[in-house]
């Protein structure tokens, strides 16, 4: 989608003239208008923080126990199996009075 079929708006953000310096420089390296280079920036960022906030990252030993406990999980210990029974018990008594 191109921006000319959405709706523009504007952000504004007031720095020091050392750090204005300092994005204008990397903008103009790159060969981008200071805004572009902001907005790049930013969106960039912005999809690393969503992504790392959705994505679980483990280690291989940590993906290779968690693999392994879905493969083969434990047996019910005493308290999975009395929060079992009573979940069952809830359910059948919400039926009945439904």
């Amino acid at each position: 989608m191109t921006l000319t079929n959405q709706e523009r708006r504007r952000i504004t953000a007031r720095v020091p003239q050392d750090v204005q310096d300092t994005l204008e420089q990397a903008a103009e390296l790159l060969g981008a208008t200071l805004n572009q280079f902001v907005v790049q920036a930013a969106l960039s960022e912005a999809r690393r923080v969503i992504e790392r906030d959705r994505v679980v990252h483990l280690s291989s030993v940590d993906a290779a126990f968690l693999l392994n406990l879905l493969e083969k999980p434990p047996a019910p210990n005493t308290r999975l199996r009395q929060a079992f029974q009573a979940y069952k018990k809830r359910t059948r008594e919400r039926k009945r009075a439904a």
